[in-house]
């Protein structure tokens, strides 16, 4: 358990985003004694605090005790968790919710009123320094408050403030966006394979040509159709392939696979 005396951060939920957020923000200054992390699994919680040495709660003790109480629960989870801990949550802490689809008026009713609560959606590279996150704020949320939570998450890559009507939208590209490239990815080393390449070559061709090619991306004014155009030779093997994609309508595709990502959101709402 926490000691009795004030948390800083308290993560509710100690899964794949939980990890990734107490790693990404022990990296932005704050010491993971400060930290303390909440589960019903006492394995995860006992793995996790030998490997980065934070504390271990429970979601009663966060909302009592931490100054930020980030929830990082499955949103089918969040009305259960909530209606036990809402009510001890003052107007002086703070409520993160990591969780998809929960908009902050609905979790503001399970709270005091004037507590503020702001809605963020992380994608998994956070856990890397290379996240994207997109910052919404509720009815008591303010500047000083969004302010406090970019603080938290400087070391988990970039962070956007939007209005709350487009976290849907947020979800489907950044939110979901990783395990999309994490498919290609399959589909070409499978490709490679089938091309005669051994998985390990295969693997690593495609990792470093696709980390690469990111990398490529983020030089500034980069634009993927020039950088596209750059490789494909008139008649040539790129152009070839891209063919390929565009007889299947790879674009319609993605718009298709990202309206149903934002569409599940919002039914999670």
């Amino acid at each position: 358990m926490a000691s009795e005396s004030s948390i800083e951060v308290g993560i509710i939920g100690a899964g794949i985003m939980g990890e990734a957020l107490l790693v990404a923000i022990s990296k932005g200054g704050i010491a993971s004694p400060s930290i303390s992390i909440a589960d019903k699994r006492a394995d995860r919680l006992t793995y996790l605090q030998t490997k980065y040495g934070c504390s271990t709660s429970n979601a009663a003790h966060a909302a009592l005790k931490a100054r930020n109480i980030l929830l990082v629960v499955k949103p089918q989870d969040m009305d259960s968790l909530l209606g036990g801990i809402g009510k001890s949550i003052s107007t002086s802490q703070r409520v993160i919710s990591f969780a998809a689809g929960k908009k902050t008026s609905h979790i503001e009713g399970f709270l005091k009123e004037g507590v503020p609560v702001l809605r963020v959606m992380p994608n998994t590279p956070m856990s890397v320094g290379i996240g994207a996150s997109a910052i919404s704020v509720g009815k008591y949320a303010g500047n000083d408050d969004v302010i406090a939570v970019e603080e938290l998450l400087k070391a988990s890559g970039k962070t956007i403030v939007v209005d709350e009507s487009l976290q849907d939208a947020v979800t489907a590209t950044s939110g979901s966006g990783p395990a999309y490239f994490f498919r290609f990815a399959e589909a070409m080393i499978s490709g490679a394979r089938d091309l005669g390449l051994s998985e390990s070559d295969a693997k690593t061709l495609v990792i470093q040509t696709i980390t690469g090619a990111a990398a490529m991306l983020n030089v500034e004014d980069a634009s993927p159709s020039t950088l596209r155009e750059n490789v494909t030779s008139p008649n040539g093997t790129t152009f070839a392939a891209l063919q390929v994609f565009e007889s299947m309508d790879i674009e319609g595709i993605i718009k298709k696979a990202m309206r149903a990502a934002r569409d599940r959101s919002q039914e999670l709402s």
